[in-house]
């Protein structure tokens, strides 16, 4: 226990510095901000949920001490809560029912179903809209304040301007004022998988991941996603703060839709000879150009509703047995 609380002292230590780095205004603490859940999920991952509960718990009663409540608040909502959640979740597996062998040999240990990766998938787009709807809260109650908000710091961002290019500038401005909701959601949604994934690699490198690496490209998302996405999206018409946040939340789940569809694009190129070459291309293109992604959403749309992935593995023949 002495060894577990000083990995998560040190992990809630590395984690607060990683998030209060922002202050700094450096462009290198940008990358550091949103790394900073990284620490506690490999906590959480390598010595279990109580590390990151340790390390959450210390690292916000340092952040609030030395800056104040509003950053213990951010920092519980943004970086410790994820961390915790989704570092259980990802240990969280029940044995399966096996068969009695009846002739008195040792049993083997039995087989663990582990919690599915889509609904982990669920649960960080649940955390990117929570962080974001609670970020733009504190910028207003209602979608005009927000907005407005917003428009403002984009234009302080943007600095003084001449007069003959001042209307093209406000033009601007407001429609990034209303798309910043959504790319904040996108972002976090983004940050989130990947610091998961990162914690995931580094403590299965080293040996302490305490379960088997998952199968990601048999990523679903559950049935059910697509009626709150059909719900979410129908709110997005009703108007004011109400629409505003729904917007975030479609965003946040076509997102989800989007790694899932990449994990449909992974399965149905396992018999292409040069398939690690599309693939490379594909995240490329997609990083490079980023409206691609919306592919991908497409993909994992129509795997969702026509199930792809299903028909594809039914009609492959089974892999030949080991010599």
């Amino acid at each position: 226990m002495i060894v577990i609380t000083l990995i998560a002292l040190a992990a809630g230590c590395a984690s607060a510095l990683m998030f209060a780095s922002i202050i700094s205004g450096a462009l290198i603490s940008l990358l550091l901000f949103y790394l900073a859940p990284l620490p506690l999920m490999v906590a959480a991952l390598g010595w279990g949920p109580i590390a990151a509960t340790i390390g959450g718990i210390a690292a916000a009663s340092g952040l609030g001490a030395i800056f104040g409540l509003p950053y213990c608040i951010a920092f519980v909502v943004t970086v410790a809560l994820p961390a915790w959640w989704l570092g259980h979740l990802a240990l969280l597996g029940r044995p399966l029912p096996t068969a009695e062998t009846g002739n008195g040999a040792a049993a083997a240990p039995p087989a663990m179903e582990w919690y599915p990766v889509g609904r982990i998938l669920l649960w960080i787009a649940g955390f990117a809209i929570l962080t974001t709807v609670a970020a733009l809260l504190t910028l207003g109650t209602d979608a005009e304040a927000i907005t407005g908000a917003l428009r403002r710091g984009l234009l302080r961002i943007l600095g003084p301007r001449d007069v003959a290019s001042s209307g093209d500038t406000e033009r601007w401005v407001d429609a990034l004022a209303i798309i910043a909701p959504a790319a904040a959601a996108i972002v976090a949604m983004m940050t989130l998988t990947l610091n998961l994934w990162l914690a995931g690699k580094i403590t299965a490198t080293s040996g302490r991941l305490h379960r088997p690496w998952p199968d990601l490209k048999s990523a679903e998302l559950p049935p059910m996603t697509l009626v709150v996405l059909s719900v979410a999206l129908a709110f997005c018409f009703v108007g004011g703060i109400v629409a505003l946040f729904a917007q975030i939340s479609v965003t946040a789940l076509l997102m989800a839709y989007a790694i899932a569809g990449f994990a449909v694009l992974h399965t149905l190129t396992l018999a292409l000879k040069s398939r690690a070459f599309w693939l490379s291309c594909t995240y490329v293109i997609v990083v490079v150009f980023g409206w691609p992604v919306l592919a991908m959403v497409a993909l994992g749309l129509a795997d969702a509703v026509f199930g792809f992935r299903e028909r594809f593995l039914r009609g492959r023949p089974p892999p030949l047995p080991a010599s």
